[in-house]
């Protein structure tokens, strides 16, 4: 394995700076085809961006306690010719995965081919986390619950779908494994049936 991935759902925004400045146009028009930035990074951040509205301030992230990881942004076609530029810019790398929609699958064929990402772990969101499992794409679900209550009423879900979501074909799962964390913790390990 050559690098190893984080996925950030852009709607959390939890690794970008948030939205990207406003952007003029740009004199230089690049084409829409896949970019990659000559990073000397092994980790990876890929984050999902339809539209191309994140802001960034460089093109790798730094979190406490983990490694530095360079970013790696999943266009669409709809993505601005000022968007690209941008991009290019800080020297951040993109991959077009769709027209309107990510292709979760596409994705993941571009990400071992060009970056050689051979294994992934899905951890941003509810709604990346169901384009993925539309797609078959999920071989297992990991849940940790923790006895904490905060009465919160926009508690966010495990899977969500969005107007880029495809499908909304139900799906089961089944337990693999159940392990107690601390003194009242589960850790729950399910397949996909």
């Amino acid at each position: 394995m050559s690098g190893n991935s984080l996925w950030d759902d852009n709607y959390g925004k939890e690794f970008s700076d948030g939205f990207a400045p406003e952007l003029p146009s740009s004199e230089i028009k690049y084409p829409q085809e896949d970019y990659i930035s000559q990073s000397h990074e092994n980790n990876y951040i890929v984050s999902i961006d339809p539209q191309g509205i994140l802001g960034w301030s460089s093109n790798v992230i730094q979190k406490r306690g983990r490694p530095k990881a360079h970013v790696i942004e999943v266009l669409t076609e709809q993505t601005s010719p000022a968007y690209l530029a941008y991009l290019r810019q800080l020297d951040i790398s993109y991959i077009f995965a769709g027209k309107t929609t990510i292709d979760c699958s596409l994705l993941l064929k571009k990400l071992k081919k060009l970056f050689q990402i051979e294994r992934l772990m899905i951890a941003g969101g509810a709604i990346v986390n169901w384009s993925f499992l539309q797609e078959n794409l999920i071989d297992e679900l990991s849940l940790v619950i923790a006895p904490v209550a905060d009465g919160n009423t926009t508690s966010v879900s495990i899977f969500e779908r969005s107007k880029f979501s495809a499908g909304k074909t139900p799906v089961s799962f089944q337990l693999k494994e159940v392990k107690r964390i601390a003194e009242d913790g589960l850790w729950l390990r399910y397949i996909v049936r």
